[in-house]
């Protein structure tokens, strides 16, 4: 999805995939067109019926399913409206952003649900704060000037420790918890070894680990990595991150996580593999654990129908639950 329009291609032999936005983010790199400007519906279709690659049969385009906000200089996608009383918060991962989550806002919308999803400061925060208890604090912060109290909160990677703190700290806020691909427990190839390195070659195996296809690994993607890694500010904030990530383990504390929680994982996570999950599960009392199979650390990317179904089961669940 790219400036809210969801691209399948068709492969060869007739099968289907779904690219995020990183995939796309090579034809902007071309002049093609430009992922963050906005424009006429038909000249967008054009373009890309024009210069998609001859082996891509076709393009399904829907339109995009959420709005683009700011409050206060805080940027958050906001979708949908609470029929079911219970709106979700999602949180994204430590060089993820918005996009991340783009697969989710359409079906959540659908199911009833207002879907929110502020950027993290991860890149803006004043350096002293650059932690996970300083991102904790923002959500408090966040929530509380848009009004919402209390949600379904779901994270992934970094954003998924952070919602693991957030219902460790704030139980009255959470309603349910969704967490994938989360760290907290232990992760593999933390960042502090990639911040250090500018090789495009020692980049690529380690960010292939992020999924379970390489192909998702473009160049594209390559070059977002090496500009945070160039740019001094980003790097000395996300090494800080990486650091306070392996700093404050959440292990000895999921006893006092009391909502309903969703485990969805991929099965082929290399970063935050198998095993961190059944902990989570161990740990948590009220849990369930989805596993999604020939998926790495991003099921939102990768496998996001299977993931959006188990999602949506699963806040049904809790609305069941409160109902009763």
């Amino acid at each position: 999805m790219v400036g809210g329009v969801l691209f399948t291609v068709e492969k060869p032999k007739g099968t289907f995939m779904s690219f995020p936005r990183n995939v796309l983010r090579f034809y902007s790199s071309q002049g093609l067109f430009c992922e963050n400007a906005y424009f006429k519906w038909d000249h967008l279709c054009d373009q890309l019926a024009n210069n998609l690659p001859s082996r891509f049969l076709h393009v399904s385009m829907t339109a995009k399913s959420y709005a683009v906000k700011e409050l206060d200089g805080i940027q958050y996608a906001d979708s949908g409206k609470a029929q079911s009383g219970i709106p979700v918060l999602l949180l994204h991962g430590m060089m993820g952003d918005i996009s991340n989550w783009e697969s989710v806002f359409e079906p959540l919308s659908k199911a009833g649900y207002r879907v929110i999803c502020p950027i993290l400061p991860v890149y803006t925060l004043p350096i002293r704060k650059a932690n996970l208890q300083g991102v904790v604090d923002f959500v408090v912060d966040f929530t509380n000037r848009i009004g919402v109290q209390r949600a379904v909160v779901a994270g992934n990677s970094l954003g998924g420790h952070v919602a693991a703190l957030y219902a460790i700290q704030f139980p009255e806020r959470v309603e349910g918890l969704i967490l994938s691909g989360a760290s907290g427990i232990y992760e593999v190839e933390m960042s502090t070894s990639i911040m250090r390195r500018k090789d495009r070659d020692y980049l690529r195996p380690r960010v292939e680990k992020t999924f379970f296809d390489p192909i998702h690994c473009t160049e594209a993607l390559l070059d977002d990595v090496i500009e945070i890694i160039n740019n001094r500010d980003k790097a000395i904030r996300l090494i800080r991150f990486a650091r306070s990530v392996e700093d404050t383990p959440v292990v000895q504390d999921l006893h006092r996580i009391k909502a309903p929680t969703a485990l969805i994982w991929g099965k082929n996570d290399e970063i935050t593999p198998p095993d961190v999950a059944t902990t989570f599960h161990a740990g948590i009392e009220d849990s369930e654990l989805h596993w999604i199979d020939r998926c790495g650390h991003v099921p939102m990317l990768e496998q996001p129908e299977a993931f959006c179904s188990f999602f949506v089961q699963f806040l049904s669940r809790v609305a069941e639950t409160k109902a009763v």
